[in-house]
């Protein structure tokens, strides 16, 4: 696994809540169903959960999810059209 798989990784947590969830309930959701593959990234298992923030910007930049100010104070959201 590379940082770069986390961006899926997120938008399949999200998926799985409803098309959005706090930053926890993503993180729950990518351990529980990818801890494996995590435990065996090499040095991305120390800095995963940072990672994750940074996959999250990168899908905002995107307008895959919606920009912080379009949504609940910590809360993640996909845009609409991204499978939500």
């Amino acid at each position: 696994m590379k940082k770069e798989d986390l961006r899926g990784l997120v938008i399949e947590a999200l998926q799985a809540n409803g098309g959005q969830a706090t930053i926890v309930q993503v993180c729950k959701h990518v351990w529980e169903n990818n801890r494996a593959e995590l435990e065996s990234s090499g040095d991305l298992f120390y800095t995963w959960q940072y990672d994750i923030r940074w996959a999250a910007q990168s899908l905002r930049d995107e307008k895959v999810m919606h920009a912080d100010e379009l949504s609940p104070r910590g809360i993640w959201r996909l845009a609409a059209g991204a499978g939500a």
